[in-house]
């Protein structure tokens, strides 16, 4: 396939360089999910009587795109961490028009004692990141990683979507808070390897002393609540209102605290119960407000 412009590569028939979707293909209205399974498992709730669209793209991307209850949506899955999300919320953003809305809904590790098997749904996120200078030979860095300041989730879509995860499981089971986004699922997680240098031992005495609301920690959250904060309205002449509306699910896989983790053969379940939370979540959304 022949790509034009190197800035913002596109085919000749306007597809995305790494999503390949063109306009017509996805929905304003999105689910974003890093396995590719959980994102074909979530089209049974798509409306039976109207046609799905479905993609797997060269680079991994799955895009399903339907219905729920007559309104489209789209399913996306991205696999897993910040360069992904960029790829996704970038390349989809050049291809629906109007305002967006997404909804993540993954995984993460609990830092407030949240068991596994519960939700979280942040209210906003940090990126947590490898100081890559502190292990450079003969360097004067004083910290191994940094902790940028906090992105907000959109509050009326927060709301909305903790209150449909509240009646699917009850609120004993939802929390909400500060959510972490590391760099690495091993270094700026705090997994200890003995293979490198990481510099990560007291890792979580730093996040609990500079960071102690901070609720749960994975890969994804925050970049797409920072790129929601830094859409535009563009095309349109004026660039400064944002197009993009954005909050988060995730089912707690492991409890950083005890290392306990989930029992995977209750995952289906909660995917089925969170996801027909999600869609609910995107249909209310009023792009008015």
């Amino acid at each position: 396939m022949v790509f034009a412009n190197a800035n913002f590569p596109t085919s000749p028939d306007g597809r995305t360089y790494h999503v390949e979707l063109k306009h017509g293909e996805a929905a304003n209205r999105i689910i974003t999910v890093g396995d590719p399974a959980r994102a074909k498992r979530l089209t049974k709730f798509l409306d039976s009587d109207q046609p799905v669209f479905e993609l797997s793209s060269h680079r991994g991307f799955y895009t399903a795109t339907g219905h729920y209850k007559g309104v489209p949506v789209s399913i996306i899955a991205i696999g897993m961490g910040i360069s992904m999300m960029d790829f996704f919320v970038r390349e989809v953003r050049a291809v629906v028009d109007g305002p967006m809305c997404i909804i993540r809904l993954g995984s993460c590790g609990a830092l407030n004692g949240a068991k596994p098997g519960e939700f979280m749904v942040p209210t906003s996120s940090v990126a947590l990141t490898r100081n890559y200078n502190y292990f450079a030979p003969n360097s004067n860095a004083t910290k191994p990683y940094d902790i940028s300041l906090e992105f907000p989730a959109d509050k009326d879509l927060t709301d909305i979507l903790t209150d449909e995860l509240n009646q699917a499981f009850g609120e004993e089971k939802v929390h909400n808070g500060v959510n972490i986004t590391a760099d690495s699922f091993y270094s700026s997680q705090g997994r200890v390897d003995g293979n490198f240098v990481d510099a990560n031992e007291n890792l979580f005495e730093v996040i609990r002393e500079e960071l102690p609301t901070a609720v749960s920690l994975e890969m994804e959250t925050f970049m797409l609540y920072h790129l929601a904060h830094c859409s535009t309205g563009a095309p349109v002449a004026e660039k400064s209102s944002r197009s993009i509306h954005c909050s988060a699910s995730m089912m707690v896989f492991a409890d950083r605290v005890t290392n306990q983790f989930i029992d995977h053969s209750i995952v289906p379940a909660l995917e089925e119960k969170a996801g027909r939370a999600v869609f609910e979540s995107l249909i209310k959304w009023n792009p008015e407000n």
